[in-house]
Parts: C-alpha cells; sequence; structure tokens
C-alpha cells in the first residue's frame, strides 16, 4: 500500500486538490485501522472464525464501507500480509544504505530495520504462517515473490561483505533467510520471550549472535559495539 504523501500542497492550490488531499489522508487512516483491526481478530481467532459484521464493528466501520475498501477477507488477509512485506522492502534497503558502504555495519542496520517492522506488526507476521493457507494459490505465489524480495538485500551485501573479507564464507542465502527467521522469532515466540526481553534487547542478542557467525574473527574489535550480547561494555572475548 503506497504512503500517502503528507508534503504541503502549493500555496496556490485549490479547494478541489485540499479536498482531494483530506479524503486520501482518511482513506489512508480508515484502511490503516481495517487492517489492524483485522490482524488482532485473525491472529486470536483465526482466519474462518472472523465474519465481516465482526470485523467491521471492531474497526468502527459499517459492513458497507468495508465493502468498499475490501472485496472480502481473503483480500483483507491478502493486505494484512503485505502490508508487512511492503514496509521491509522499503525500510531495510533504507537502514542499509544509511549505514553506509561498510557491510558489517549495514548488515546489522538492517537486521535492527527488519526487527523492527516485525515488532510493529508481530500479530499479522503471525498470520503470515498460520492462515496464508487461507489465499488462492495466485495470492500465496504472491506473497511468496515478495517475500524472496525482502531476502534479496540481504543476500547481495552478505556476498559482497565475503568478497570484501569483512565476512567468512557462508552459504548468502541461506544465510539471509536465518535473518528472517531470527525476525520472525519476536512474532511466533513472542510469549516465551515477552517476559525476559523487551524488543531492543531481542535484537542487541540477536543482532550479536549472527554477526558472531558471520563476522572475520580477526575484525571482532572493530565491530565490538554490534557483537556485543548484554550492555555496552560487558563482553570481554572481542578484543580478537
Amino acid at each position: 500500500m503506497a504512503p500517502v504523501s503528507t508534503a504541503p500542497l502549493p500555496r496556490d492550490a485549490s479547494d478541489t486538490e485540499i479536498g482531494d488531499r483530506v479524503k486520501r489522508l482518511r482513506s489512508s487512516i480508515r484502511t490503516r485501522e481495517i487492517l489492524e483491526a483485522a490482524a488482532r481478530m485473525m491472529a486470536a481467532s483465526g482466519f474462518e472464525e472472523v465474519s465481516m459484521q465482526a470485523l467491521a464493528e471492531e474497526a468502527g466501520v459499517s459492513v458497507g464501507l468495508l465493502y468498499r475498501y475490501f472485496s472480502g477477507k481473503e483480500e483483507i488477509l491478502f493486505s494484512v500480509i503485505t502490508r508487512i512485506l511492503d514496509e521491509l522492502l522499503e525500510e531495510v534497503p533504507a537502514a542499509m544504505a544509511g549505514a553506509g558502504d561498510d557491510p558489517v555495519l549495514a548488515l546489522g542496520a538492517g537486521i535492527d530495520a527488519y526487527c523492527r517492522v516485525i515488532g510493529r506488526h508481530r500479530q499479522a507476521a503471525m498470520l503470515t504462517y498460520r492462515e496464508s493457507k487461507s489465499l488462492s494459490p495466485e495470492g500465496r505465489a504472491r506473497l511468496k515473490e515478495l517475500e524472496e524480495e525482502t531476502s534479496r538485500p540481504f543476500v547481495a551485501l552478505i556476498a559482497r561483505g565475503m568478497a570484501a573479507g569483512a565476512l567468512v564464507q557462508v552459504d548468502a542465502e541461506l544465510a539471509a533467510y536465518d535473518i528472517l527467521l531470527l525476525s520472525h522469532g519476536w512474532a511466533l515466540k513472542h510469549w516465551y520471550f515477552e517476559p525476559k526481553l523487551d524488543l531492543d534487547a531481542y535484537i542487541r542478542r540477536q543482532r550479536a549472535i549472527f554477526l558472531r557467525a558471520v563476522v572475520e574473527p580477526t575484525l571482532w574489535g572493530r565491530y565490538s559495539p554490534l557483537l556485543q550480547l548484554g550492555p555496552e561494555g560487558n563482553d570481554r572475548d572481542l578484543d580478537g
């Protein structure tokens, strides 16, 4: 779902242009509210148990309005899941690029960004595993394509890091999917992790475990802030 621009309109914008902007913003907000309500209800009760009437009540809209936005439950489920994938495709590469040319720093930034998107949409991420079977074959195929797209920046970055000597030799595609799985773990095993760790601690430890496995050991000292399992300064074996 493309974000609605919030950039200021020109001073000479017409009443029609302003009215159209307001309508688009309201539509975007309403769609988000519907998808968030759907994620909550489907995660709690399952796709089959959630009716359009119940979903409309949860989202605070009429059934008629709900059908103006979506053709039915399958389209809502598909939109709930693809909303996460769209954000991953936007935010993860941006985080990597923002970290500069160093492949290890970029990898750490990408892991952080991926986990935070999953953290924002934890219930929806669970539906990817539990309810994607409810989609049509075409819907499932499209989800597979989008998920593969989310892995490609990691595959390319790991390959670049290996070529530069910053990372040890690994299967880049398999390592990329390890990142996806450790990120999804916050959603899938939240019941276990939440009493022990907040999201920041989960990211710090998972990122450190992964990077310790792939960063060239002679470079551990250079990247010690990213490789620490506990609060900064607690690890004493990173000067290698």
